[in-house]
């Protein structure tokens, strides 16, 4: 047991480069222990050993291929059994380039498996285990091309449009039972998922892309400000207000028990 063991032990997963590697180092600077899952094991060891010397943390490598049922299962046991872990940051994700009319489909599969499939499995393993002891945090990785699908293939934009959905719907449900959740929607961010998705990070404009350690140090401001969304580029939360405001306004009209006149006037 160390000194910073009362702050709770964090799992983050893709964490051995990018945005989970930097929220362990951020994590770990907070007095967090933490549990790191990815597949290069080697990697992950050395920021392991990193971090353990620096902050006096303990630091767990987890090697796990989340879009691989045994391994997924593995880390989602984990979350439900081990009391220590007060923290899900559920980070591990990929992209693919191009346009589903000629997309590699097996790609695409892949993609929905590690962008949906292992990301709603460890937020309900979270979930249920935070939820029987009346706190914890899920912190679920998004992008802002959930609410932008136009600006990349729909593929993509839609795994992250599920995941805020997810993360909004699971914050209602699980408030009352002191659990916090948070989603995260980052701009460009200069990681390496753009070379592993085909693409060039070269290629966007400067004013576009942001380092990655500005993004989680934003992040992590939002989440100690109680946000439940957190958009790290956006000026003016007023207009993420204003557009949850516009859904919203929504509602009374989505479901009714008639057409509306418009399509009556057309009916033939």
């Amino acid at each position: 047991m160390n000194q910073h063991s009362k702050q709770g032990t964090a799992l983050i997963t893709g964490a051995s480069a990018g945005i989970g590697a930097t929220y362990a180092q951020r994590l770990a600077a907070r007095g967090h222990d933490l549990i790191l899952v990815a597949r290069d094991a080697a990697r992950m060891q050395q920021l392991a050993e990193r971090l353990k010397a620096r902050h006096g943390v303990q630091v767990e490598v987890l090697p796990a291929d989340l879009t691989q049922r045994g391994d997924l299962l593995a880390v989602e046991q984990r979350l439900r059994t081990d009391a220590a872990i007060t923290l899900l940051v559920n980070n591990a994700g990929m992209a693919v380039q191009g346009q589903l009319i000629d997309a590699d489909i097996d790609r695409y599969e892949a993609m929905i498996q590690l962008n949906v499939i292992s990301v709603t499995r460890l937020a309900a393993a979270a979930a249920a285990a935070f939820g029987g002891r009346g706190s914890g945090t899920i912190v679920n990785i998004a992008s802002v091309l959930a609410l932008a699908p136009e600006l990349f293939n729909g593929t993509y934009s839609g795994t992250k449009a599920y995941v805020l959905n997810l993360s909004q719907s699971m914050q209602q449900e699980l408030a009352p039972r002191g659990v916090r959740v948070q989603v995260v929607l980052p701009g460009a961010t200069r990681t390496e998922i753009w070379d592993r998705s085909g693409g060039s990070v070269d290629a966007l404009p400067a004013e576009m892309l942001m380092e990655v350690e500005d993004l989680v140090d934003a992040a992590l401001s939002g989440l100690d400000q109680g946000e439940v969304v957190t958009i790290p580029s956006l000026p003016d939360r007023a207009d993420w207000q204003a557009m949850e405001a516009a859904r919203h306004a929504l509602g009374p009209n989505l479901s009714r028990n008639r057409p509306a006149e418009r399509y009556l006037s057309h009916a033939g």
